[in-house]
Parts: C-alpha cells; sequence; structure tokens
C-alpha cells in the first residue's frame, strides 16, 4: 500500500486514507441554506473514497458571508440541512468536517462568475461589511469596512461558538476554523488591514488577539475527542516573506498550545498587491517548514493533484494529509484514478460497487 492510501488518526477521529477533500465554496445557498445542489455535491464527492470531506466555508453569522449565496450556520433551520450532509458522507465512509468562517471585510460580494466584486452599496442584497479596521481590500473589492468595537468583537467569537455547538449536533465529527484568505481572522493578524491602536491591534500580541481567544471560546465547546483544526495564512508573497513566515510560525505553536490539532496552511490573501508564484504543490515547502518548526500536524492544497507528488509528500513526512481539491470536482473518484497511477492495489471503497464492477472489470 503507498503512503497516500495509509489510514491517519487524530484524537478519535480516524480516516481511511490521507486523501483529504478542502473546502471550496460553492455560492449556490439561499438565506445560508443547503439545497439540491449541495446534497448531490456532497454526496458524489463523499463516495468517491477520499478519507475525509471538508464542507464548505459557511458564515456564522449573516454579514459573515462572502456572497448572499454562502451557507451560514446561525440557526438551527441551516444546520438541519447540514446534517443530512454529514450523515451521508459518514454513510460512504468519510468524515464528515466543515469549515465555519466570517468574510470581514471581503463580505458582501458578487459571486465569482457575477463579477468577483463588491455588490453597490445600493443593491438589495448587501449589506455593511466590518473588519479590525476601516481599511478596504481595494482593487475589485473597494468598499470600506466598520471598524469594529469590542462588542462587535465579543458577538462575533460568540458567533463561532454558536456555530461549532451547532456543528458538532449536526453530525459533524472535523471542524475547521477559516483564519485565512484575508477574511475576518487573517485581517486581524494582517498588518496590511489592521490599524488597530488597542488591545487587538499593532503589535505581534495584539493582531494574535482575535485568533487565539476565538480558539479558545470554541475549544471549550468542541469535544476534545474531535479534531478541532484550523485553515491559516502564513505567507502573502508581498515582500516581507521572512517577517511573515516567522511571526506565523510562533502563532501556529500559540494554536498549538490553546489546543489546535492540525493546521491546514495557506496563503494570507490579504493585499492584491501579492506576488504569488502559481506552480504545482507550491506551498510544499513552505508548508514542510511550518510544520517541523511549529512542531504540529500539517496539510495544504494548491496543486497538489499529482498522485506522485501527494504520495511522495506523505511518504516524506512532509504534510500528514494532503488537500486535493479542484481534482476532486474534475473527478470525484480521484482517489481510485491515483490508486492506478500509483500502481496501488484498490481498496474496496474506492469505488461503489456499481462502478466498481465496471471499471475494475474491463480496464
Amino acid at each position: 500500500m503507498s503512503a497516500l492510501f495509509s489510514p491517519y488518526s487524530l484524537k478519535d477521529v480516524t480516516l481511511r486514507n490521507r486523501i483529504a477533500v478542502p473546502p471550496m465554496c460553492q455560492y449556490s445557498a439561499e438565506d445560508g441554506l443547503t439545497n439540491n445542489w449541495h446534497r448531490t455535491h456532497y454526496d458524489g464527492i463523499g463516495r468517491g473514497g477520499a478519507g475525509l470531506v471538508v464542507v464548505e466555508a459557511t458564515a456564522v453569522a449573516p454579514e459573515g458571508r462572502i456572497t448572499p449565496n454562502c451557507l451560514g450556520l446561525w440557526n438551527d433551520e441551516q444546520a438541519e440541512g447540514l446534517a443530512w450532509i454529514a450523515k451521508e458522507l459518514k454513510t460512504y465512509g468519510a468524515v464528515p468536517g466543515i469549515q465555519i468562517a466570517h468574510a470581514g471585510r471581503k463580505a458582501s460580494a458578487n459571486r465569482p462568475w457575477s463579477g468577483d466584486n463588491h455588490l453597490a452599496e445600493d443593491d438589495p442584497e448587501a449589506w455593511q461589511p466590518i473588519a479590525p479596521s476601516a481599511v478596504a481590500f481595494g482593487k475589485n473589492l473597494p468598499r470600506v469596512p466598520q471598524e469594529m468595537t469590542l462588542e462587535d468583537i465579543e458577538r462575533v467569537k460568540a458567533d463561532f461558538v454558536a456555530s461549532a455547538r451547532r456543528a458538532l449536533d449536526a453530525g459533524f465529527e472535523w471542524l475547521e476554523l477559516h483564519f485565512a484568505h484575508g477574511y475576518l481572522a487573517q485581517s486581524f493578524f494582517s498588518v496590511h488591514s489592521n490599524h488597530r491602536t488597542d488591545a487587538y491591534g499593532g503589535d505581534f500580541a495584539g493582531r494574535s488577539r482575535f485568533l487565539l481567544e476565538t480558539l479558545a471560546a470554541v475549544r471549550e465547546v468542541w469535544p476534545e475527542r474531535l479534531p478541532l483544526t484550523i485553515r491559516f495564512g502564513v505567507i502573502e508573497f508581498d515582500g516581507r516573506d521572512e517577517e511573515t513566515l516567522a511571526e506565523s510560525i510562533e502563532l501556529v505553536r500559540a494554536f498549538r498550545k490553546g489546543g489546535m490539532d492540525l493546521l491546514s496552511m495557506s496563503i494570507g490573501f490579504s493585499t492584491p498587491e501579492a506576488n504569488i508564484p502559481w506552480a504545482p504543490a507550491f506551498l510544499l515547502p513552505y508548508a514542510e517548514r511550518v510544520g517541523r518548526e511549529a512542531e504540529v500536524p500539517i496539510t495544504t492544497a494548491w496543486g497538489m493533484d499529482d498522485p506522485h507528488t501527494a504520495n511522495a509528500a506523505i511518504a516524506d513526512g512532509k504534510l500528514d494529509l494532503v488537500m486535493i481539491g479542484r481534482a476532486h470536482l474534475t473527478n470525484p473518484h480521484w482517489p481510485f484514478q491515483a490508486a492506478k497511477i500509483l500502481e496501488d492495489e484498490s481498496p474496496s471503497w474506492v469505488l461503489p460497487a456499481p462502478y466498481a464492477h465496471w471499471l475494475e472489470r474491463y480496464q
């Protein structure tokens, strides 16, 4: 058996392999509710053979959505729809995970295929974004957010806690906090977006405070037996990478002390001026460094879809899991394809029986 298909245990949860499907926004909800699109999408990916499937960024409050069409988890009706997805994922043998999020200053936007820009302020579907400071992201997201008060900060932390409780009640066994991609938590940490002069800004400790306090609050309600993970942008590619990496590694160590079980490493996306060196597996060296120096279990995405690259990352101890995103949109049965490419004996769970009979018999 190749390393990619070896099981992985974290807390009381065991994944049948090291293949994980990361959160991928579908922008197809109304009022934060799941519908037939989500059920079909996650049902297909769930039976595809991945060990873990993490449901897309799910907003902890209405103003925390990226677009009006994002999923939400701020009420019980939304939780009921998500519970069906969690149950189906488990039926097919995948561990059901969910990412809870707040979009911050990037909220109130059009869907990517409808412009990927801020909604006009007079649009009936628009709302006022909030952020640590009244600093716009810029370019296609020019709207200036409202600076959060201390009361706003406490409310949003409580929203994360309430959503975590609902995720647990809905049957999810893996929780990810979205602290990346220029959304609210990342914007507290980033010098590009946090210009506060109070306890939630300024130096490293101040810019880290919201993230650490939110983690601590969620840790109190999320069971110790289940993984609590974080997606965090450790680098911006903005010309100050070593300084950002050093601070990020220090913060990741603090996450670990605060109860984080695994880090999903990503990019900050806090400034439109970043010069990101897009290439296959380009984040892998950074993930290896962060995992080694912070001494945390780690995974990453972005161009990890070559089976040989993914397998080597596990075999060489660079990653604990491999996040395979867009390749699963192209082929929900990517694990079956990977097994064939790696000349691995196909595990019995790689394909549902109605597919396996034909695909494995008539190759």
